[in-house]
């Protein structure tokens, strides 16, 4: 049976060693709006963002993980590397982040004709890219 799916969106997990820089790349430059937060079993503590109608929780786990991912964005290894955020200013936000301090791994780029993308990693280097559809 396939999933009967009950929210239009997907929710997405980071865990991170220290959530302020996090916190302060994906609420204050790029905008998500806070809904809370809350301390899990184990000594975790979560910090939810909404984008759209996407949860993005930002997790510190009670005791260090014993491994963190690659770095390098794309081609920095497999598995989960990047998720995109459609919006209507990449240009703006794209010159922002960068002006905030954050490395823009991919510069505004037209990928086909009314597609442009821009790819910006975040403080743990994971890549968030923006989509701008004319």
């Amino acid at each position: 049976m396939a999933l009967q799916l009950t929210k239009d969106s997907i929710d997405l997990g980071i865990i991170t060693l220290d959530a302020a820089p996090m916190v302060k790349f994906y609420r204050d430059t790029l905008g998500l709006k806070p809904d809370g937060e809350m301390d899990m079993p184990g000594g975790s503590h979560m910090t939810r963002l909404t984008c759209g109608t996407t949860t993005v929780k930002i997790v510190v786990n009670g005791k260090k993980p014993p491994a963190e991912a690659a770095p390098g964005g794309i081609g920095g290894s497999t598995g989960y590397r990047y998720f995109t955020i459609s919006v209507n200013n990449l240009e703006a936000v794209t010159k922002l982040c960068g002006e905030a301090g954050y490395q823009i791994a991919v510069p505004p780029t037209n990928i086909r004709p009314g597609v442009t993308i821009s790819m910006i990693a975040d403080p743990d280097g994971n890549w968030v890219e923006l989509l701008q559809m004319s």
